[in-house]
C-alpha cells in the first residue's frame, strides 16, 4: 500500500520544520515532492537529504503553487502537508488500512492545532477538517491567491486520526506570516470586486473576537485563547485596511 501514495509540500524558508514534516510520513509514502519558492535558508538541502524531489518555482498564490506540486505527483494517491504539519502515527496506520479497500476518491482529515507550543482545544480550532488525501486523477486546486480548496470527482470520506499542525511557535512567527497573508487576502478581495465598507469592518472586528473567545470557547484555552481571538480580530482589521489602501493608492 505505501507505494501508491505521494507526499507533496510547498515551502519557503522552512529549514526548522520540513525535516520533521517529511519524517512523519516517510514510512507511509513512496514519493516526496517539494516545491520550493526559492528559499534563502537550507530548506532545499534538507528536503533533498530526506529523499524529496525538489522543484523551485516563484510563488504566485497557493492555488497555482499547489496545482504545480500536484502535477508532479506520479502515484495514484496524493497527500498534501504544509511544512509545519505532521502525520500522527495513528493517522499513518489508519491511511494504510483505509486505502486497502475504499471507493472514495478523497478523505477529509481532522486537525490538531498547536499555538505557542500547546494544543488549542477550543477557539474554533478544535473541529477543523481539511481535504488532504486524494486520488491524483481528477483532482485540482481551485480558488485564488489564498483559501485554496481541492476539487475531486467522486465521494469524500472522513478519517479520524489527526494531522498535527504546529502553526506558530512564537508571536514573532505569527506576525512574520501575518503580513504576507493579509496582503494576499486583500489582493484577492480586490480581484473579486470586493469594496471597502467601514461600517462592515467596525461590526466585523468585535464580532470576530467575540466569536473566537466566547462563542468558540477560546476563554477555555487560557491566555493562548485570548491571544488567538485578538490576533484573529486584528487580522480582519489589517486585511480590510490593506484593501482600502489598494483601492485608494492612486
Amino acid at each position: 500500500m505505501p507505494n501508491r501514495i505521494s507526499l507533496f509540500i510547498i515551502a519557503k524558508n522552512e529549514e526548522a520544520k520540513i525535516a520533521k514534516c517529511i519524517a512523519s510520513a516517510k514510512e507511509l509514502v513512496s514519493e516526496i515532492i517539494v516545491v520550493d519558492a526559492f528559499s534563502t535558508d537550507k530548506t532545499v538541502e534538507i528536503a533533498k537529504e530526506m529523499g524529496a524531489h525538489v522543484y523551485q518555482r516563484a510563488f504566485d498564490g497557493f492555488t497555482n503553487q499547489k496545482n504545480f506540486a500536484l502535477s508532479k505527483v506520479s502515484l495514484p494517491w496524493a497527500l498534501n502537508l504544509d511544512a509545519d504539519e505532521r502525520l500522527s502515527p495513528q493517522l499513518c496506520q489508519e491511511i494504510k488500512q483505509t486505502l486497502a479497500s475504499t471507493s472514495h476518491v478523497g478523505f477529509d482529515i481532522p486537525f490538531s492545532n498547536y499555538f505557542l507550543g500547546k494544543q488549542m482545544k477550543h477557539s474554533g480550532l478544535n473541529k477543523e477538517y481539511h481535504l488532504r488525501l486524494v486520488r491524483k486523477e481528477g483532482s485540482q486546486y481551485v480558488g485564488g491567491l489564498v483559501h485554496e480548496g481541492l476539487k475531486v470527482n467522486g465521494t469524500v470520506g472522513k478519517l479520524h486520526a489527526p494531522i498535527c499542525h504546529y502553526s506558530y511557535d512564537s508571536i514573532e512567527a505569527y506576525f512574520n506570516k501575518f503580513n504576507k497573508y493579509t496582503s494576499l487576502a486583500a489582493s484577492q478581495m480586490q480581484k473579486n470586486g470586493r469594496k471597502f465598507n467601514l461600517l462592515f469592518v467596525l461590526i466585523t472586528i468585535p464580532f470576530e473576537f467575540i466569536k473566537r473567545y466566547i462563542l468558540k470557547a477560546g476563554i477555555l484555552d487560557g491566555m493562548r485563547g485570548f491571544l488567538w481571538a485578538s490576533f484573529s480580530a486584528f487580522y480582519v482589521f489589517v486585511k480590510y485596511m490593506k484593501l482600502w489602501a489598494l483601492q485608494h493608492k492612486d
